[in-house]
């Protein structure tokens, strides 16, 4: 089992609209990739590490999946599309981490 990280970091001035985000990208996006997705989730950054700092990322949106091959499949034919509606909610560029999952329990 995978999961594919996307993180978009909080800096002065950056520009993320949490609510297109969660009501209009996150659908298209689930709806886009089908049935390769095992869980989604979008969190939306509130605090840092003490409640008077700013949190490290704006956002963070997981997607698990079997594995590489199968998300990667389903991305492809739609990476432009949700690539082109990026700039609808944020002008910061996303860092993207893919990791394997293990259980720890």
């Amino acid at each position: 089992m995978i999961k594919v990280t996307i993180l978009y970091p909080n800096a002065p001035g950056s520009h993320f609209d949490a609510d297109y985000y969660v009501n209009v990208h996150m659908p298209l996006a689930i709806e886009l990739l089908g049935t390769v997705l095992k869980g989604v989730s979008a969190e939306i950054g509130v605090a840092g590490a003490a409640a008077d700092q700013p949190p490290a990322f704006a956002a963070i949106c997981a997607f698990t999946c079997e594995s590489l091959s199968a998300f990667n499949e389903a991305i492809q034919p739609h990476a432009s599309a949700l690539q082109g509606d990026i700039p609808n909610y944020t002008d910061i560029v996303p860092i993207i981490q893919i990791s394997e999952l293990r259980l720890c329990r």
